[in-house]
């Protein structure tokens, strides 16, 4: 067994010798090369660009509480871009918070006082026979009090209410206008 171990070490040794044997060989390599290039050439650029946009601010109101309504709107041409936003206060419903905290705080007189600035509450409570109270004063006293022809300024004014073809109307001339601003900016 020892034989065969001493034979292969041998052999072993042997064959690596010869796979480690290297050979060398010159390799000389020479190449020249000569170029010429002409080159006339019109060359033509394309910008593809989205086209242009106004963006119509986001106006809104962070709380339920406020009483007030965003307003935007935008207009684009494919030169000149507007947009504009703002908040607009709702007085009816600045009224009818003022009336609720009134009458929450226990002052009914006075929330009943603050509802009757609005000419539709004042001429619905003197339909029912229930006047709008008068520098304090309620029932015969407040009637008698705002039948004084002195008083007849104090009386909240009628409200002409919008009838459908006054909006149309309006709409209309909105319409038109807005139109006309814009063939007006197409021509610049």
């Amino acid at each position: 067994m020892k034989t065969i171990k001493i034979i292969l070490t041998l052999a072993s040794l042997l064959i690596g010798g010869a796979a480690l044997a290297q050979t060398t060989s010159n390799v000389i390599t020479d190449s020249t090369s000569n170029s010429k290039v002409d080159s006339d050439a019109n060359s033509r650029t394309i910008v593809i660009s989205p086209p242009p946009s106004a963006i119509t601010p986001s106006v809104t109101s962070s709380s339920s509480d406020l009483c007030t309504v965003g307003v935007a709107g935008a207009v684009q041409t494919q030169i000149l871009g507007i947009s504009s936003g703002e908040t607009v206060r709702d007085p009816n419903c600045e009224r009818l918070k003022i009336s609720k905290t009134l009458y929450d705080m226990g002052m009914k007189v006075a929330a009943v006082s603050v509802l009757c600035q609005d000419r539709r509450v004042w001429d619905a409570m003197h339909m029912a026979g229930t006047p709008c109270p008068f520098l304090g004063e309620i029932g015969d006293k407040a009637t008698a009090q705002w039948e004084k022809p002195e008083n007849a300024g104090r009386i909240p004014t009628i409200e002409e209410m919008e009838t459908k073809g006054d909006v149309q109307k309006r709409n209309g001339a909105i319409a038109a206008g807005g139109i006309s601003l814009a063939l007006l900016l197409l021509l610049l």
